[in-house]
């Protein structure tokens, strides 16, 4: 045996550790981003099922059980691995789990269903195609798992393994219940406390916009041929067509879709978000799935507020049609105004249904579940 190879067998204690570890703080990263945000877990499932469409398409309701489900396979395989806990079985879950991830996710950089995959949720944004490429990373280091596990020694008894177990699977659901019935713990999305969100709607004025390729499609003599935009024809050639390509996207704020309409669809998002004094948005973007108890709490707050500060400001935003914003301020006894806003911006803005919003001066000063009032 060469000196060279007796290093490399030297090393290879300290390199398949490093493997493990590399592995299961992946894994617990994965679950524990998504386990202080479930609900945003749950709206990504079901932009899957509904972007496949099909069969797909009819089982949105099972986003909600297959959102935990995830979320606590993903960080017992991650804890099991970091703790060295059944390591066997972990071993070959983590390879399971990167097996059926991997060619799904190559499918979905193929065929881009959705635009971001939602595997770090709001944390940590990564294209389709850069996910792809880190599963078959990880994917090779879960095969060299199994292939060395033999080179793992055993730490813990079975009953303590067993033991460990336990505790991560309770402390799992534990913290995905909190994060779900009150709000979650760390907000990685552009509405979270201390943001002023006119700031954040701004463009700068060196801000690059978008880059487009024009191409031009004109015949002549019955033949057709493509032009760019600097070597259009004579007027001898007749147009057929033109094709429009984004090159590069150009700088967009961190919020930029957000818009608030009346009835009438009258734009009213400057006047609710310029208001210099404090202001109650109320988040309901569904009134069909808003919790009863919760909108009684809201209605209940929201009296006593006006009550103490007549000069404060309440608005309803909802993505709801006008005939069930009627039927429901009548349910409910509701006097404060309702508006119109796109479902997905409500979903981003707060993770609750209803939940409400504090601002002053258009500033984020507070954000509470309805339930939770």
């Amino acid at each position: 045996m060469t000196s060279g190879s007796g290093k490399l067998l030297g090393m290879l204690p300290v390199l398949l550790h490093a493997n493990r570890l590399l592995i299961g703080l992946v894994f617990v990263f994965s679950g524990f981003v998504k386990a202080v945000d479930p609900l945003g877990t749950v709206y990504k499932i079901e932009d899957y099922l509904t972007a496949f469409d099909g069969i797909w398409g009819g089982l949105t309701f099972l986003a909600f059980p297959a959102a935990f489900l995830l979320i606590a396979v993903e960080l017992l395989i991650g804890l099991n691995l970091v703790f060295q806990v059944k390591f066997k079985l972990s071993s070959w879950l983590a390879f399971a789990f990167m097996l059926v991830m991997t060619p799904l996710t190559l499918y979905i950089a193929l065929y881009n269903p959705v635009t971001d995959c939602g595997c770090f949720g709001d944390a940590l944004k990564v294209s389709n195609w850069m996910t792809f490429y880190k599963n078959v990373f990880f994917f090779i280091l879960t095969l060299l798992l199994l292939v060395f596990q033999n080179k793992y020694n055993k730490i813990f008894l079975p009953n303590v393994e067993w033991g460990f177990i336990t505790v991560f699977v309770v402390a799992s659901f534990g913290f995905m219940v909190y994060n779900l019935t009150h709000l979650p713990v760390l907000d990685f999305r552009p509405y979270k406390i201390g943001v002023n969100i006119p700031d954040e709607m701004k463009v700068p004025d060196d801000a690059p916009g978008d880059v487009y390729e024009y191409k031009f499609v004109y015949e002549k003599d019955g033949a057709r041929k493509i032009f760019s935009i600097d070597q259009l024809p004579d007027s001898s050639w007749t147009f057929v067509s033109q094709e429009t390509k984004l090159v590069s996207e150009g700088y967009k704020p961190p919020i930029h879709d957000l818009v608030i309409l009346t009835a009438d669809f009258e734009d009213v998002t400057e006047e609710v978000l310029n208001y210099e004094g404090t202001s109650y948005l109320i988040v309901m973007y569904d009134l069909q799935k808003t919790s009863e108890r919760g909108i009684e709490k809201v209605k209940a707050f929201v009296t006593n507020k006006l009550k103490e500060h007549p000069e404060v400001k309440v608005y309803a935003l909802t993505a709801s049609s006008s005939h069930d914003i009627q039927e429901f301020k009548t349910k409910y006894g509701l006097t404060f105004p309702f508006y119109k806003t796109d479902p997905i911006t409500l979903k981003t803005m707060i993770r609750a249904n209803p939940g409400v919003m504090k601002l002053v001066g258009g500033t984020v000063k507070g954000k509470w579940n309805g339930m939770r009032l």
